[in-house]
């Protein structure tokens, strides 16, 4: 399945969503409304093998929470993406068995060209 995470209320996600023309076989899931599932996240994890590379480091809950992210371990990392939508970096695409995370020009160019191939 072709999906794309997302925060409805990050204008970030949504330029990025409008930048890649995303194909109506792709499934917006606002991860507020939706938040992520254990089986979203074991495909995530599986694909890019790491739950800190999924992290959001500049969630606000870190400094509420005061928790440290250089101290933050697989598992906890994997506790706090199942716990609180905010702590997953966005947006996410899944198209065609591949996985773009984050809003980097470099990730959001790789994601143009995987959907301009199919």
């Amino acid at each position: 399945m072709d999906y794309f995470l997302y925060l409805s209320s990050c204008n970030t996600c949504k330029r990025i969503m409008g930048e890649l023309s995303l194909p109506k076989e792709v499934i917006l899931i606002d991860i507020k409304k939706e938040p992520l599932t254990e089986d979203q996240l074991a495909y995530l994890y599986h694909s890019t093998g790491s739950h800190l590379d999924l992290i959001n480091k500049r969630a606000q809950l870190f400094k509420s929470r005061k928790i440290d992210p250089q101290k933050l371990t697989e598992e906890a990392a994997k506790d706090l993406l199942l716990e609180h939508y905010t702590f997953l970096k966005r947006p996410v695409l899944v198209y065609r068995d591949q996985v773009y995370v984050g809003h980097s020009k470099a990730v959001v160019a790789d994601a143009k060209k995987g959907l301009d191939e199919h």
